[in-house]
């Protein structure tokens, strides 16, 4: 019996009709299931992360924002990334009115993209079979189940990513120059998404051509700096047009100290998320750090993507992934130079290690949800690999590589599981099960032949499979919200802001986790056991004191405010007479009342509260013609704001009256 996994993609011109349909029914099926998934009960996460609702908001009702990705529609400062991924959602936002639908249902359909063009790259060398199993592994991803439901720019950029792959792919094909400069110019729109993280596929890119592009060693090295020169003008034409923008008619660059955007990429999102020290960062100059060492991020080192922060986000294939990589090169060892299969391994396994090794060792901002990223090559190496080891199966190393790949996925998955233990506590158990069967499956050549072969690849599907689709089902069942989300159930150890019980935005801290002097825990972070609070008393969260103006619904740091409708009404009353109704330290603060009256707020110090914008003499001024007309007390973390923002706090506390509202106290600054 010949399935479809056997056949190899040169033959899909001359395979039987049935075969071709039922890769159509398979391919209608996995797209129509991912945009179901993604899309269903998108409304329940509410405002998401409403650092970038706000600037969602704010691009649909000011073009000026739009460009620039402002926080407000008032144009005080921008969000502390490039605006692309704002640019998709304001404009839905914009056709449809603003509500959760209109701002998330983009990002879904962005999800099913990337699902449609991993396949169709990967079924382009290898086949209808890896195609639809490398896609279908990308779309049960649990990380990946998580931001394409959500509002962050990771959406658009694993789309990106994806696509600079399939041209570099097509380029490997025909040695033709132009899709060398689409390569570059989806690098570049890349890096106006989320700046210097698309920089990690550069080098498997970049390394893929050299080895296998068809021209002479020369012509390829010049081919690549077209492409180098296509992805420069990609980006660097929005670059551009905000450093020479007149500073006084634009906004601040949200995440810079010195109003600069080139600061912004090289530093805060830059070499300081390798380094650590970064300036204007919820921790400036890092804690901790350093390969094998811990930071506020969490431990590095080279099981980083194993731990239990990581782990139930993307670790469920990556020990199979690596192993098929590696067989994979041997089994095409011998081929030409030019072999484009070769190159698909390539550049997918070098997307793997390089990103996967920056991740591990960084000592800088690093949350759960990054590892997205790796997500669309640990699928194409499943699919690649699976179907490259399925044919040569009558080779006895081959047979047992598959079995070891099979083994390890499921000691993979027992751990995974193991470290939610309330969590669908059989499942585990049904993994190993299935899991030794199939290993033992892969050896027997009798079991991997004929009718049989179906039951045993139904087991390892079912043995690799099970553990991510149920993390991904939760995912999707469970609203999320606020600056930090994860994936799959609470492990108890989410890092710094990770996953709690109910709507899954910040939650446990790590036992022995060190905060800044001075700085306090968000509001509803629960700390562990003996916490070494700082600012006040061990594990006190704001407010507990007495001394901060943190009030019922006032966000902070990591989450919006959740105004009511009496402090509606009252923001909303005479709006129009004011440039922004409000003014608060941080932008999640700000957030919630801009996105709950629709008129600007200004958010003093952009997300962290640590931004010198605006200067106290501006803010004066700003009050001085009537401009603003609330200030809301407190709002950021205690010991969070700093500089400009804790000299504008105090200088309105010492001369404006407060007046409380539903427990958040507020001072009138009109005149």
């Amino acid at each position: 019996m010949t399935t479809l996994i056997d056949r190899p993609s040169a033959a899909a011109a001359s395979a039987p009709t049935t075969s071709r349909r039922w890769e159509w029914i398979g391919l209608v099926a996995l797209l129509v299931g991912t945009g179901v998934a993604y899309i269903w009960g998108l409304g329940a996460s509410g405002w998401a992360n409403s650092f970038y609702s706000a600037a969602v908001q704010a691009g649909s009702v000011s073009w000026k924002a739009f460009f620039f990705g402002s926080s407000d529609a008032a144009n005080s400062i921008t969000v502390d990334k490039p605006p692309m991924s704002l640019w998709l959602m304001s404009l839905s936002v914009r056709i449809f009115g603003l509500d959760t639908w209109a701002m998330l249902v983009p990002q879904a359909l962005l999800g099913v993209a990337s699902v449609a063009l991993l396949r169709a790259t990967v079924r382009r060398r290898f086949g209808g079979a890896a195609g639809l199993l490398a896609g279908l592994v990308l779309a049960l991803t649990p990380v990946a189940a998580l931001m394409f439901r959500f509002n962050n720019p990771d959406a658009l950029l694993v789309l990106l990513m994806i696509a600079s792959v399939w041209a570099l792919l097509r380029g490997v094909e025909s040695g033709k120059i132009k899709w060398l400069l689409i390569t570059g110019m989806f690098v570049g729109f890349g890096f106006l998404t989320k700046q210097l993280q698309v920089m990690l596929v550069v080098p498997p890119l970049a390394l893929t051509y050299l080895i296998a592009g068809p021209p002479k060693f020369v012509t390829r090295l010049l081919q690549l700096f077209g492409a180098l020169g296509a992805m420069i003008v990609s980006a660097g034409w929005w670059l551009l047009i905000v450093e020479f923008w007149p500073a006084s008619s634009r906004p601040w660059v949200g995440g810079s100290q010195n109003n600069s955007i080139l600061e912004l990429t090289l530093g805060y999102n830059g070499f300081g998320r390798l380094s650590g020290d970064e300036t204007g960062s919820v921790t400036p100059g890092g804690v901790g750090g350093g390969a094998g060492g811990g930071s506020m991020w969490g431990e590095t080192g080279i099981f980083r993507m194993f731990d239990a922060s990581q782990g139930g986000q993307i670790a469920w294939l990556l020990p199979a992934a690596l192993l098929l990589f590696v067989v994979g090169l041997v089994l095409r060892g011998r081929s030409p130079r030019t072999d484009g299969r070769r190159a698909s391994l390539i550049v997918w396994g070098s997307w793997l290690l390089v990103t996967g090794l920056t991740f591990s060792f960084m000592a800088g901002i690093f949350h759960a949800y990054y590892t997205v990223a790796l997500s669309p090559a640990v699928a194409a190496l499943v699919g690649i690999g699976s179907v490259l080891l399925w044919r040569r199966r009558d080779t006895y190393w081959v047979r047992i590589a598959m079995a070891v790949a099979v083994a390890a996925t499921v000691a993979m998955a027992w751990v995974l599981l193991g470290r939610s233990a309330s969590f669908v506590p059989w499942l585990k158990w049904a993994i190993l099960v299935v899991g030794i069967l199939a290993t033992v499956a892969m050896l027997i050549p009798a079991l991997t032949r004929g009718k049989v072969a179906v039951a045993s690849i139904l087991a390892v599907m079912f043995a690799g499979l099970a553990g991510p689709t149920a993390y991904a089902v939760d995912t999707i069942a469970t609203p999320h919200s606020g600056g930090i989300v994860s994936a799959g159930p609470n492990t108890g150890m989410r890092g710094f802001g990770g996953t709690g019980e109910g709507r899954r935005g910040q939650g446990a801290i790590p036992a022995g986790m060190q905060l800044p002097a001075g700085m306090q825990l968000p509001a509803g972070m629960q700390p562990p056991a003996g916490f070494p609070g700082r600012g006040g008393a061990p594990g006190q969260l704001p407010g507990a004191d007495g001394g901060s103006e943190m009030g019922r619904g006032m966000g902070g740091l990591l989450d919006g405010s959740t105004p009511t409708a009496a402090i509606t009404e009252m923001l909303e009353e005479d709006a129009g007479s004011y440039t922004w109704v409000a003014a608060a330290i941080g932008a999640n603060t700000a957030a919630g009342y801009q996105l709950a009256t629709g008129y600007p707020v200004m958010p003093v110090g952009g997300f962290n509260g640590t931004d010198p914008s605006p200067t106290l003499a501006e803010f004066q001024q700003y009050v001085a013609e009537g401009q603003i007309h609330y200030f809301v007390g407190g709002g950021a973390v205690p010991g969070m704001a700093s500089g400009t923002s804790a000299a504008i706090s105090a200088w309105v506390i010492e001369n404006f009256t407060p007046t409380t509202v539903d427990d958040v106290t507020f001072y009138d600054l009109s005149p």
